[in-house]
């Protein structure tokens, strides 16, 4: 029997769909001590920053953001977790205001210890080695859009020398199938249209349970109430062609996919202790292209890594150029303590990675400004989301262009054709929708 509480609770979340999946669980957890979501404008009881540690960057973000809220709320209580919280557990409890921090295998626990520190006001840090985090915390969550964020797997075996998701996340584990699918029926029940399927290495899902990912696809686009199914994110070497055929003839499976390539230049993904070159990854882009002509193929992609010369660089842009890709998501390499990579001489200076960075950037923006003008004229069916304050209703189509029409209340959350005319500036594209008001 859990004590009800009149206290609030505001949660701050940083960092990656997977953490924002993960935040509506901790949510969760404290309801069902009684603790309740403030109000926008309402002082809370207890802040709870779920963080992020992918690089240096994102870690100085945190400590900012963390300070940010000491400062907004000083009688709060202060509780830190996630994968910053995880990685560097006594730096964050040295920062002014910080109350509880707790690693990746406690998060689950969190209501814990929020109750327990009401009673003794004593600091606590809780962060467990890397060989003890073995639980999986199910997760799903819907925020105020109409996709939800259904996570399916946890942590990573693959130890890339650039990484240190694996020493935050813990080894690889995943849901069962059918504890999935009875996420999945629920959010079914909630009236949603779409589910995100994430996870950090989705492509590993079932190692822990002796199930496969494909059983799990399939067994999804047996729920026929959900519309629509995206895969966040998918390793080119665990992209089988298998996975492939199934997602070009299913029901609900949209075409769509994020591969992370990082580089293209052999020599630096061998640096880098990828699973795959890249003939690979042209075999798995190509594959998808002919079997879904109209698929959008998004890639990360790793610029001034450590052993990236000039030369092998421009291998890496010419390669890239080359794929009929539709989103680059770029990002500068950032030094990480403990990491292999540090082991690598060749370093790539800031202003060098900088010019990088905008060369991919400015790539990224014509091949998806190409990859739009194709459709333009033409009509897709488009999930539409509820609008913000005075701004046009957006939504995306199957192929993920971003739509931008008239609001109409009638028309949140329903998929709808809507006929694409023009292109803006920030890459979205203003359309019509094909219906007659209801």
């Amino acid at each position: 029997m859990h004590i009800t509480s009149k206290r609030t609770y505001k949660i701050e979340t940083l960092g990656c769909k997977l953490n924002f999946s993960e935040t509506a669980t901790i949510g969760k957890l404290l309801g069902e001590h009684g603790y309740s979501c403030a109000p926008d404008e309402a002082v809370p009881d207890v802040c709870i920053v779920n963080t992020c540690s992918v690089t240096e960057l994102a870690d100085r973000k945190c400590r900012q953001h963390i300070r940010s809220l000491v400062k907004r709320y000083p009688d709060a209580l202060m509780v830190v977790t996630g994968c910053y919280a995880q990685l560097k557990s006594r730096e964050v409890a040295e920062l002014p205001g910080v109350d509880i921090v707790l690693g990746s295998e406690q998060k689950l626990d969190i209501a814990t210890y929020v109750d327990r520190w009401f009673d003794n006001h004593e600091q606590a840090v809780a962060v467990s080695q890397l060989k003890d985090i073995k639980r999986f915390a199910p997760s799903c969550e819907r925020g105020d859009r109409t996709r939800y964020w259904l996570k399916v797997q946890d942590g990573c075996d693959y130890y890339c020398s650039y990484c240190t998701i694996p020493m935050a996340r813990g080894r690889s584990r995943s849901g069962t199938i059918d504890s999935l699918l009875a996420q999945a029926r629920q959010v079914a029940e909630e009236g949603g249209k779409e589910i995100v399927i994430t996870g950090v290495n989705i492509g590993d899902f079932g190692k822990n349970t002796g199930e496969r990912l494909i059983d799990l696809l399939r067994a999804f686009d047996q729920i026929t109430q959900i519309e629509r199914y995206r895969i966040s994110s998918i390793e080119p070497d665990l992209l089988t062609d298998e996975i492939i055929d199934f997602c070009a003839q299913s029901r609900a499976f949209m075409p769509h996919f994020h591969i992370p390539l990082q580089c293209g230049s052999n020599e630096v993904l061998r640096l880098m202790r990828r699973h795959y070159d890249r003939e690979l990854f042209a075999q798995k882009v190509n594959r998808c292209r002919e079997l879904m002509p109209d698929c959008f193929i998004g890639v990360d992609v790793m610029v001034g890594s450590r052993g990236e010369t000039d030369e092998l660089f421009a291998e890496s842009y010419e390669f890239i150029k080359s794929l009929d890709l539709q989103h680059l998501h770029v990002f500068p390499y950032s030094e990480r303590p403990g990491t292999m990579a540090l082991r690598i001489p060749y370093i790539v200076d800031q202003r060098a990675k900088q010019q990088r960075a905008a060369r991919m950037i400015a790539l990224s923006d014509a091949k998806q400004r190409e990859f739009i003008s194709r459709y333009l004229g033409t009509t897709r069916q488009v999930l539409l989301e509820q609008r913000h304050g005075n701004a046009p209703m957006h939504g995306f189509t199957d192929n993920y262009i971003r739509v931008n029409v008239t609001p109409d209340e009638a028309l949140v959350n329903r998929v709808v054709p809507v006929r694409l005319l023009s292109i803006n500036d920030d890459l979205t594209v203003d359309a019509e929708v094909q219906i007659h008001k209801m």
